[in-house]
């Protein structure tokens, strides 16, 4: 039985979902995509979910941008996904790993503030000390002051949407420096009338 080998290509790829909760759904998922600048990335859509690819710091970029897009609107909308480095299926054929590091999106969305609750799980792979990895990423969080407790099966983050991938950019690159093959999922919400009663 051949044994699978970690990619080493330094792609990183997010798949997610959007979710507004609101009967103009497409709209708003449509307008989102559209507005956020893709160019540095490989992006493709189904009838499921977004698949981005490409450098590191263009993913997170173009996810926070689209993430931002559909919440200047206003509604409770959460984006779902799923960060990968290393997958060993994984291949430099549809990547963008040779554009340069100017983020796209930053200059637009900069002054936008928008608070972001976040719940994210971290899984360095194949690595038997995982725990002081994942206890690693925390102190990240808790020095840039978003970390607001460990819950079941994820660690919840507080604050501003810049701030908060920030924080999900730097834990997921820093494991990735120790591990060749990371995973993050990510549950991130804006606008939530549930925010009244927290």
């Amino acid at each position: 039985m051949s044994q699978s080998i970690c990619g080493k290509s330094g792609i990183v790829g997010l798949r997610f979902s959007l979710y507004p909760m609101s009967d103009q759904f497409v709209d708003v998922i449509k307008g989102a995509l559209n507005e956020a600048d893709t160019a540095k990335v490989w992006l493709k859509t189904d009838d499921i979910s977004t698949c981005i690819r490409g450098k590191a710091a263009h993913v997170f970029d173009v996810a926070k941008a689209v993430f931002l897009h559909a919440a200047k609107t206003g509604l409770h909308v959460v984006l779902n996904g799923t960060f990968s480095i290393g997958c060993p299926g994984d291949s430099e054929g549809d990547s963008y790993m040779n554009v340069d590091d100017v983020l796209s999106n930053e200059a637009v969305l900069s002054e936008l503030k928008i608070d972001a609750p976040t719940q994210f799980a971290l899984y360095p792979m194949n690595d038997s000390s995982y725990m002081d990895l994942i206890a690693d990423v925390v102190e990240i969080a808790k020095n840039k002051g978003t970390f607001s407790g460990g819950i079941h099966y994820a660690s919840r983050l507080d604050g501003d949407t810049h701030e908060v991938f920030a924080t999900l950019e730097d834990s997921f690159m820093v494991t990735q420096e120790k591990v060749s093959h990371v995973t993050m999922t990510v549950n991130i919400a804006a606008n939530s009338p549930s925010r009244k009663n927290v």
